[in-house]
């Protein structure tokens, strides 16, 4: 997910710059690319007209996301990116049926939420071109989320 396109450049230098991966780059699915303690998943498995999901796109991929979620029941940290990300991953815990606060947590960048069963949340503007082009979302402020989510796995 996210080989060979912008947001993928990003993504994958910030999981190298703080040790989730082996190389700072990937170009295609066999380039040697090899994520140490993370998991890359997607709660959108196609790109949506204007960059915009629709629920219903966002309701047709939620079983993906479940099952997958139920295979790494023993995460401890998920970074949602974005807020359809963040607000995915609240709905996936529902659905599993794992502890959601109310009111839900608010999104924000570098927002960090952790739950009573010891997971942890962590919201991040997305990596796409219109996010980095304008600057919402810069380099070091990637860094920061993947370096806060290694010190909560290490903590």
């Amino acid at each position: 997910m996210f080989t060979g396109d912008r947001s993928g450049d990003w993504l994958y230098r910030a999981l190298w710059e703080t040790g989730f991966a082996n190389q700072p780059t990937s170009e295609h699915a066999e380039d040697g690319l090899r994520l140490r303690d993370a998991y890359i998943t997607a709660t959108i498995r196609c790109a949506p007209p204007a960059n915009k999901p629709a629920p219903e796109e966002i309701a047709a991929c939620e079983p993906y996301l479940l099952e997958e979620l139920r295979l790494f029941a023993r995460a401890r940290v998920v970074v949602g990116l974005g807020r359809i990300g963040w607000l995915a991953y609240l709905r996936a815990r529902r659905a599993l049926g794992q502890p959601v606060p109310r009111p839900l947590p608010l999104f924000g960048h570098a927002a960090v939420t952790r739950f009573t069963d010891g997971t942890a949340l962590i919201g991040s503007y997305h990596p796409s071109q219109q996010n980095t082009f304008t600057g919402k979302l810069t380099r070091p402020m990637l860094r920061k989320v993947f370096a806060t989510a290694r010190a909560l796995l290490e903590g």
